[in-house]
């Protein structure tokens, strides 16, 4: 018996999995570490964290699974993205990682804006503005106020890099995460030489690329003993998490999409074509070297139903009051007696790129009870995720009719018929909701071996366990509704500027 070990390293900790050949999970294990906030606008974590991370579920999925050492056949990581780390020549942090939810560089954001013609003609050609949370600005904000850790740094490493380099000694970069940075040529598969001059980067603190099925190296002596594996255990690329997600849903072939429901949440679409993205569609590199992923990100999707469990029922989200809200949202009309919610707890990425729009109930009256405002709120998620899925279908030509679902909402049942009924699409629920990223990597790692010959070979491996179809009888009245949501943003964005004016 072969297994496959994976970690997916995310902004609140460490999932591992360990997995058969064909990606069916023996064990899981998580571990949790902190996001450290030294003052406003600033996120930043620790490797050291991470790493104990890592450890600590390697081990416990070894002890729960009785795997042996040599029995792991491979690894990979799945890695959350946009965050930096400088590293000196031998691979150790010179300062603390700036994480993805740091907002630090709002200035070098705009500086970078007015070189390319200014906000407004930045966000057309692109798409959407760049925030003090991407990291072309996080790259030039180290240069200005810690110029000796840029000067000192051998490279700029990111979560996954980090942990390449942690276990194997090499510094390099995966094409995936790599495309996030704004700086990687999708054409030409290579750190794009000409924006890095433009905007006065040191080329050699890039790192060499790498496929996400490369292996990068074998697994030095320390860092298995550290684990309790063998040294010389293969480590591949793996990808960023939303790539490795793709792979983890089964959504592998062209045209795919998956829908990932976590305090965020997202619709990703695999394509062999380059879009340029509008309205805050993005295109990066996929896990799949032949592929890249259309990817639209709504800011705040499981965060609204957080926010109702604390304020609607008075208490922090947890299991028991998420299946209380289940359990009365089901109970309550379609439509909550005409009362609409817009999602926007925290600005919003896509369809509408605005960080002043925030969220509101609208045609609320004393008539509407908690339970029609709870719907409300499942309803409004996915009245956004209907506008993303129609903005995808209309300007680049992917129905997406049949959606992959994961993420810790598609534990949900009540809300993703809603979603299904809403955006008219059906919902397939795969086997395993909050472990996908993680095996994705392991599959990823599969292919590298040689296990599977490609990516799409693997789709039969992640069967839809549950499908959910839209029902005609809510049709009529949550088009009218969707139709009215449509009407909101438009009749009063000018007010959320005045009320919420950024930068």
């Amino acid at each position: 018996m072969g297994y496959l070990l994976a970690h997916d390293v995310g902004t609140s900790g460490c999932k591992a999995v360990l997995t058969d050949e064909s990606g069916k999970v023996i064990a899981i294990a998580h571990e949790a570490y902190p996001t450290y906030y030294p003052q406003p606008l600033y996120a930043e974590q620790d490797v050291e964290d991470w790493w104990r991370a890592v450890v600590n579920a390697t081990r416990q999925v070894l002890e729960i699974s009785g795997a042996r050492s040599r029995e792991v056949l491979g690894l990979a990581f799945s890695s959350q993205m946009l965050n930096t780390i400088p590293v000196d020549a031998s691979g150790s942090p010179l300062r603390r990682c700036i994480s993805w939810l740091d907002g630090r560089a709002w200035d070098e954001a705009l500086q970078v804006m007015r070189k390319l013609g200014g906000k407004a003609l930045f966000t057309r050609i692109v798409g959407s503005a760049l925030t003090g949370k991407d990291l072309l600005p996080k790259y030039l904000w180290l240069k200005r106020y810690e110029p000796d850790i840029y000067k000192r740094a051998a490279a700029f490493m990111d979560c996954g890099g980090y942990l390449l380099q942690h276990t194997t000694g090499r510094l390099v970069c995966e094409w995936s995460v790599a495309s996030v940075t704004g700086l990687f040529s999708m054409k030409n598969k290579t750190w794009d030489s000409s924006l890095l001059r433009l905007f006065g980067l040191d080329a050699a603190k890039f790192p060499e690329l790498v496929r996400s099925t490369d292996q990068v190296g074998k697994l030095k002596a320390e860092p298995a003993v550290e684990m309790g594996l063998m040294e010389g255990t293969p480590v591949f690329g793996g990808a960023g998490d939303a790539m490795c997600t793709a792979v983890g849903s089964g959504a592998v072939d062209d045209g795919d999409a998956h829908l990932a429901l976590g305090t965020s949440g997202y619709v990703a679409v695999l394509s062999t074509r380059n879009i340029t993205g509008r309205r805050g569609v993005a295109t990066i590199q996929s896990a799949d070297p032949a592929k890249l992923l259309v990817i639209a990100e709504s800011e705040t999707v499981g965060a609204c139903l957080k926010w109702a469990a604390r304020e609607l029922y008075g208490t922090e989200a947890n299991e028991e009051v998420y299946a209380r809200m289940d359990a009365e949202v089901a109970r309550t009309e379609a439509g909550s007696d005409k009362l609409i919610f817009t999602p926007w707890m925290y600005g919003e990425r896509c369809p509408v790129p605005d960080e002043s729009v925030r969220a509101a109930f609208f045609n609320l009256g004393v008539n509407h009870t908690r339970q029609q405002m709870a719907r409300a709120v499942y309803e409004g998620v996915a009245y956004n995720f209907r506008w993303i899925l129609d903005l995808i279908a209309s300007r680049y030509g992917f129905a997406c009719q049949r959606l992959r679902v994961v993420g810790g909402g598609a534990r949900g049942l009540p809300w993703l018929r809603i979603l299904s009924d809403v955006t008219r699409r059906q919902l397939e629920k795969t086997p395993y909701d909050q472990e996908a990223a993680a095996v994705g990597a392991a599959l990823i790692a599969a292919i590298g071996l040689g296990i599977h010959a490609t990516f799409e070979a693997v789709k039969p491996l992640v069967p839809a366990m549950q499908i959910f179809q839209p029902d005609p009888t809510t049709q009529a009245t949550y088009e009218e509704l969707y139709r009215a949501f449509l009407k909101v943003y438009p009749s009063v964005k000018d007010l959320y500027h005045q009320l919420n004016r950024a930068g």
